[in-house]
């Protein structure tokens, strides 16, 4: 890939879902660029999940016009979801589940590995290297239905590193965690996107937790965008502190 080459386009992006008569995200327009570590943030039910759906492809657009790596999403979602890394939110996990973590970030590999194929010296490699990263090296042969929230979220985002993506999309990593964990996670955050130099995109609800690797912000309310930038700049302007105070008082 071209170093400084957009990793995603979106051109006037509306999206639906079926049934419904008033767009979710509503003429989206930004492009990502190779490298770049982007928060997009906004309150409950602004429309940042079907965003980050979107771009992966699963769910269509009804209008305009959406590139990942340079290939248009909808004629070419298959062959683009073999090259990002997907963590969702709310991933639920059955506490007598008796797979273990190595075999859930082993299955990060299966796009790699093809059907009907067996791992390789190579694809072990890369479930190491990829816990080694996130630190759950020592929790390899331990059922994942012991793990915390935190924990379990480090695993699933080994997972998606040993797909070795070109684009790590990250819905809600800070959900449901205690400020421990959230401080862990943002710190592995940085980590990664400093050792890997992979392009990050993740959105979220909580102002208190944007990674300090992460160098742009867009802000997202009622399916539109309300504000992209810097970083610094957007969390110290009034609007974005009215649009979440104002959200928060509607509940």
């Amino acid at each position: 890939m071209i170093e400084n080459s957009n990793v995603i386009e979106l051109k006037n992006i509306e999206t639906f879902y079926e049934g419904e008569k008033i767009p979710v995200i509503h003429d989206i327009t930004f492009n990502i660029k190779n490298g770049e570590f982007v928060s997009i943030i906004g309150p409950n039910g602004a429309g940042k999940t079907t965003l980050l759906e979107t771009i992966n492809g699963l769910l269509h657009y009804t209008e305009g016009k959406g590139y990942v790596f340079g290939m248009e999403i909808l004629k070419n979602k298959t062959e683009i979801r073999k090259e990002i890394g997907y963590v969702i939110q709310n991933f639920e996990i059955d506490p007598l589940s008796p797979f273990l973590c190595k075999d859930i970030v082993l299955s990060g590999r299966t796009g790699k590995i093809g059907a009907f194929k067996f791992t390789s010296k190579k694809d072990w490699d890369k479930v190491w290297y990829s816990m080694g990263l996130v630190g759950m090296i020592d929790f390899a042969n331990r059922s994942v239905g012991k793990l915390s929230g935190g924990e379990f979220q480090k695993i699933l985002i080994a997972r998606a590193l040993a797909q070795e993506p070109k684009l790590l999309l990250l819905d809600e990593p800070f959900s449901n965690l205690d400020f421990a964990a959230r401080k862990q996670i943002e710190t592995l955050l940085n980590r990664i996107h400093e050792k890997q130099v992979i392009t990050i995109v993740m959105v979220s609800h909580d102002l208190s937790f944007v990674p300090n690797r992460c160098n742009r912000v867009i802000v997202l309310d009622r399916g539109r965008i309300i504000m992209d930038g810097k970083k610094q700049d957007i969390l110290k302007s009034e609007m974005i502190h009215k649009i979440f105070n104002g959200n928060g008082k509607k509940k």
